[in-house]
C-alpha cells in the first residue's frame, strides 16, 4: 500500500508539481533539453551556484525589476532576445527562484505585492530559475545531479529550470526550456551575480513596503565568457544590467568587467579615457559653435550659452541684464517638468543615442526622431506594417495595440478624460519602461486641447457631433498618423474628429488624400500655405499648430492673421517655456486675446532635448497657450 500511494504520488508531481501557485517540481529535467550535453549542465550548475552565494535574496524583493540585454537582437533566433525582465522571489518567503519575463508590462502583471506567489496571466510564459531542496527533487533531477556530480548551491540546493505557461482554464503548463534560453539563463545568472553587489540603497523606504529596500537607479554592462558548447562567433557576450528596466546606458568611462575562463575571477579594468565627446553647442552672442565642455553659461540664471566670457559681458550690456531674472525662473521649473513616472532614460542630447538604448534605432516611426532621417522629406516614412513594425518592434504590451480600450475600471462608458499621462498609461496598461509617450505626445496633445482645454470642442464631442481641426505646420507628425488613432480608442464612441493636416512640408503626393484609421477619427492632408488654403477648406472649430515657433519663420503671419479673421479657438505649442512667450508676443501683436495663458503641457514628450544656445528646460509640445477659447 505505501509503495502504491508513492507512486500515486510520483506521478502527482510528475503531472502538476509539487506545490502551489508556481512552485518547483514540474516534472522537467535539462537531461531532455535537444542538444545539450553534460557540460553545458555543467556550466549551468556552476553558474547557479556563483549567483547563490552571492546571496541576492537577502535585499532583493519581487518589486525589484532588472532589464537585462545580453549581446544583440541579432544574436537570438527570433531576432529579439526572448526573455528581457528579471525578478528575485522568495526573499521574504516562499521558494527561492529567479522569473525571466519576455518584457517589463508581464512582469508587472504577474507580481502580486499582497502575495508570495504570482498572480496567474493566461498564455504568458515564465523562465523559471528555482532553488529546490534536493530531498524534495523528482527522481529524474535527482539521478541527473547523482550521476552528473553537479555543483551544489548553498549547502543542498540544486536549480531546476522550467518554462510555466498559465492556460486559460487557469491551470499551469510547464516545458522544458530550450538550449538557446539555457544560454540567456547561464548569461543572465553570471551577470547578475557581478553587479547586484553594486546596488546603492536609498535611505528613502517605499511607503507600504516595510521590508523592500529601495535602490537608487542603477545601470552596468559586464563581459561574460561563453562555455566552448555554448558561444556563437564569440568568445565573450556583454550583458547590460538595469534597475529599473529600461534605464539609459551612459558610460563615463572607458570601463569593461571580463570573466576570465580559468577561475571567473572578476577583473576590472579603468581606461581614463573620456567616453562620448559632447554634442556642439551656440555662443548665444556670436552663433560661433563651442563644444559643451567648453562653453560658459550665465552664472546667475544658467540658461544663457557663451563661447567665453568676452560674449557673456557683451549680451549682458545689450539685452540680458533684463530677461535673467525671467530666465532664472524658468530654470526652476526643471524638477517640474521632469517625468519621475517612467523608467527609460529621458534625456536625448544625442537621438541616435537614446533610440539605440531603447532599440528602436532605424525602425518604424521612430525614424523620423532619428537625426539619420532628419534630412528626408516629411510623410513619406509611412508604411502599412503591423503596429508592432511601426512602433519599432516593442513587445506587446508595450504599445497601445489599435484596439478599441478595455481597461476602464472605474471609469464610465464614453469619452475618457485624461489628467497626464499617468492617467493614460494606466488606461492602456502600458509600462512605465514603455518609451511611446515620446511619439504621442502628438495625438494625446491634440486630444487634451479638444477634451479639457476648449469648451467648445468638448461640448461638441459629449452631443455625439463632429469636431474639424485645422492642424497647422505637420511636420513629423506626417510620418505618425497610425499614433493619430489613439484619439480613436480614447473618444471610446463619443463623437467625431476630422483633421486636416496643412502646410507646406506635405508632400504633394500626399496632398489631397484622406487617411483614415478608423471610423471615427479621419486626417486630411493639404500642401501649401494656411492663409492661402484656408478658404478652401471645410470651416473648422478649432485650429491647432504644435512644436510651432511662431516667432522664427514669417510664413506664420499670414497664418496668424487668419486664425484672427476665423474667430474660433486656437492653440499653440512650443518646446520652451520662452519660445512660448514670444509666440504669444507675436499673437498679441496680430490682434488676438490670449485666454490661455502659457503653461507646461501635460502630455509634452518626456524626452529633454536641448537648444543649440540654451540650456532652459526643452521638450517637445513642452508649454501650450491659447486664444479665442
Amino acid at each position: 500500500m505505501d509503495l502504491h500511494l508513492k507512486n500515486l504520488f510520483g506521478r502527482f508531481q510528475d503531472q502538476f508539481g509539487s506545490g502551489p501557485g508556481l512552485g518547483p517540481g514540474s516534472g522537467v529535467c535539462l537531461m531532455k533539453v535537444e542538444g545539450i550535453s553534460p557540460n553545458v549542465i555543467h556550466f549551468i550548475f556552476r553558474a547557479s551556484a556563483s549567483l547563490y552565494r552571492s546571496e541576492p535574496w537577502k535585499r532583493l524583493r519581487p518589486g525589484h525589476l532588472f532589464g537585462v540585454r545580453v549581446g544583440k537582437d541579432s544574436d537570438w533566433s527570433g531576432k529579439r532576445q526572448p526573455f528581457q525582465c528579471v525578478q528575485f522571489t522568495g526573499g521574504d518567503g516562499g521558494d527561492i527562484a529567479i522569473y525571466m519575463y519576455r518584457s517589463t508590462s508581464y512582469a508587472l502583471k504577474m507580481t502580486d505585492d499582497d502575495s508570495r506567489e504570482m498572480a496567474r496571466v493566461p498564455n504568458v510564459e515564465v523562465l523559471r530559475v528555482t532553488y529546490e531542496v534536493e530531498s524534495l527533487m523528482l527522481p529524474c533531477n535527482k539521478r541527473m545531479v547523482k550521476s552528473l556530480s553537479l555543483e551544489v548551491s548553498g549547502t543542498d540546493r540544486f536549480p531546476v529550470i522550467d518554462v510555466a505557461r498559465c492556460i486559460t482554464s487557469g491551470e499551469l503548463q510547464f516545458r522544458n526550456p530550450t538550449l538557446e534560453e539555457l544560454r540567456l539563463v547561464f548569461a543572465v545568472m553570471k551577470a547578475l551575480s557581478l553587479v547586484h553587489p553594486l546596488l546603492l540603497q536609498e535611505e528613502k523606504q517605499v511607503k507600504g513596503l516595510p521590508r523592500m529596500i529601495k535602490f537608487s537607479p542603477f545601470i552596468e554592462t559586464v563581459d561574460v565568457q561563453w562555455p566552448p558548447e555554448m558561444f556563437k562567433g564569440h568568445d565573450f557576450v556583454a550583458v547590460t544590467v538595469s534597475l529599473p528596466p529600461g534605464q539609459s546606458y551612459e558610460q563615463e568611462w572607458n570601463k569593461t568587467v571580463v570573466m576570465t575562463r580559468d577561475d571567473d575571477e572578476l577583473e576590472l579594468a579603468s581606461g581614463m579615457t573620456k567616453g562620448t565627446e559632447v554634442g556642439l553647442r551656440k555662443c548665444t552672442t556670436c552663433d560661433k559653435a563651442v563644444h559643451r565642455d567648453e562653453s560658459v553659461c550665465c552664472s546667475h540664471c544658467r540658461a544663457t550659452i557663451y563661447c567665453g566670457s568676452e560674449c557673456e559681458k557683451r549680451h549682458w550690456r545689450e539685452m540680458h541684464r533684463s530677461v535673467c531674472n525671467l530666465y532664472e525662473a524658468m530654470m526652476g521649473r526643471e524638477e517640474e517638468l521632469k517625468m519621475n513616472i517612467f523608467s527609460f532614460s529621458c534625456y536625448a542630447e544625442n537621438p541616435c543615442e537614446w533610440l539605440e538604448s531603447l532599440g528602436v534605432h532605424k525602425k518604424g516611426m521612430w525614424r523620423r526622431q532619428c537625426s539619420c532621417y532628419s534630412q528626408g522629406p516629411f510623410g513619406l516614412l509611412q508604411d502599412s506594417s503591423s503596429d508592432a513594425e511601426s512602433w519599432g518592434g516593442l513587445q506587446d504590451g508595450d504599445y497601445p495595440q489599435d484596439l478599441p480600450i478595455q481597461n476602464l475600471k472605474e471609469r464610465s462608458r464614453g469619452m475618457i478624460f485624461l489628467s497626464d499621462w499617468s492617467d493614460y498609461y494606466d488606461v492602456r496598461c502600458l509600462p512605465p519602461s514603455s518609451p511611446v509617450s515620446d511619439i504621442l505626445s502628438y495625438p494625446l496633445t491634440l486630444y487634451h486641447i479638444l477634451t479639457t482645454l476648449s469648451t467648445h470642442s468638448k461640448n461638441l464631442l459629449l452631443k455625439g457631433k463632429e469636431v474639424t481641426v485645422h492642424y497647422l505646420g505637420p511636420e513629423r507628425e506626417l510620418d505618425w498618423i497610425k499614433a493619430f488613432a489613439e484619439i480613436d480608442h480614447l473618444l471610446n464612441g463619443t463623437g467625431t474628429v476630422q483633421i486636416i493636416m496643412v502646410g507646406p512640408e506635405v508632400p504633394s503626393d500626399l496632398s489631397g488624400t484622406i487617411a483614415t484609421n478608423n471610423s471615427r477619427v479621419k486626417v486630411s492632408f493639404v500642401k501649401g500655405l494656411y492663409q492661402e488654403e484656408v478658404t478652401y477648406l471645410t470651416s473648422p472649430d478649432i485650429v491647432v499648430a504644435l512644436n510651432c515657433d511662431l516667432d522664427r519663420y514669417s510664413s506664420w503671419s499670414g497664418a496668424v492673421e487668419a486664425v484672427n479673421n476665423l474667430r474660433i479657438p486656437g492653440f499653440f505649442t512650443d518646446k520652451t517655456e520662452d519660445a512660448c512667450g514670444n509666440a504669444k508676443a507675436v499673437l498679441r501683436n496680430a490682434g488676438l486675446n490670449i485666454s490661455h495663458p502659457v503653461a507646461p503641457n501635460p502630455f509634452h514628450s518626456p524626452v529633454r532635448t536641448f537648444a543649440e544656445s540654451s540650456n532652459l528646460p526643452c521638450y517637445n509640445n513642452g508649454f501650450i497657450l491659447g486664444v479665442n477659447t
